[in-house]
């Protein structure tokens, strides 16, 4: 069995090789190929969650168990592992102590792929809600797939969201950042918007939208949680999800909407679904997560680690971005 710490994981995988693997995965699973189950402990209460995701899908040589950890009391408070096995024996071949970084860069490359298949492809004005680490890599992302020239990040602490935008300067000279004051202010700005907190009530109302626009979630992954309010859903052209099942069971804010959900992104991949078909359109992706996407980001990671490692690394925390 091999064992990979964090810093070389780091090193070697980041959010961009990481999105074509992920189409291809979410493709390969709206198509009922895999598994996929979900656990979420809650030890701690609002203050901490275990999120156990698990998978395996025809053909692939491994198939993984990971266990995601955030305590708001530790530091930093992201943590976690993914355990590789081989699919023939069950023997675990190799164990990534990532740290939550693999967890981190799969998100981003979903978030990518979500906003690359249902934004207007002449967006050119992001804004992120968040100014966590997660925050950081989606606004990221979404550059990496779209024309962005403008970059607004909203958070309930302005320093955070100030040192946020001086890292996406440093990575992104193309991009003008700047931090808002008020969310609603930096919404109306936006062609696509990405919530990305742990926030448990909703920060994007529904009368804040416009037509034309996208939205990405990917914070509110489990029941306790909430970031779009019912009226973004009722507003909402086209709602697409990762998986209906597992936002039917975890995303907080759908479940209180209590709406349809239109496509999984995987069908949207595949043609089965049109997805966006007017640019006045808004339009809805609401991601939870999925053990798929653990899985190609683990199978990623091994090869990649067999290689030099090469490039910037992203940062750990958001303690990085001060």
């Amino acid at each position: 069995m091999k064992v990979y710490d964090s810093p070389a994981i780091r090193r070697a995988v980041g959010f961009a090789d990481l999105i074509e693997p992920v189409a291809e995965i979410f493709a390969e699973f709206s198509q009922g190929r895999g598994e996929a189950p979900i656990a979420v402990l809650r030890p701690a209460g609002e203050r901490g969650d275990v999120h156990v995701k698990s998978a395996c899908m025809p053909g692939r040589s491994i198939f993984t168990v990971k266990v995601a950890t955030w305590f708001a009391d530790a530091q930093p408070p992201a943590g976690g592992f993914i355990a590789a096995h081989d699919a023939r024996t069950g023997a675990l071949v190799a164990l990534l102590r990532d740290e939550h970084h693999l967890t981190d860069v799969r998100t981003a490359a979903a978030g990518a792929v979500a906003t690359r298949v249902l934004a207007r492809p002449d967006a050119t004005a992001l804004t992120v809600l968040g100014t966590g680490v997660q925050a950081y890599l989606q606004a990221l992302a979404v550059c990496a797939v779209l024309p962005v020239r403008q970059v607004i990040v909203w958070g309930r602490r302005q320093a955070a969201a100030t040192a946020m935008c001086a890292a996406l300067a440093d990575r992104l000279p193309r991009v003008t950042a700047r931090a808002a004051s008020q969310a609603e202010e930096a919404v109306r700005s936006a062609d696509v918007i990405v919530t990305a907190t742990g926030s448990t009530a909703p920060i994007l109302f529904g009368d804040w939208l416009r037509a034309g626009q996208h939205v990405t979630g990917v914070g509110a992954d489990d029941p306790t949680k909430a970031e779009l309010d019912t009226a973004c859903f009722h507003r909402a052209d086209l709602v697409v999800a990762d998986s209906r099942a597992a936002v039917r069971r975890f995303a907080g804010d759908l479940r209180a909407a209590g709406t349809d959900v239109d496509a999984e992104l995987g069908e949207v991949l595949l043609g089965r679904h049109l997805g966006r078909v007017d640019p006045a359109q808004i339009t809805i992706a609401k991601l939870v997560g999925l053990g798929i996407q653990d899985l190609v980001a683990a199978e990623t990671a091994l090869r990649l680690l067999e290689q030099e490692p090469a490039g910037r690394p992203v940062p750990a925390s958001a303690r990085d971005l001060a």
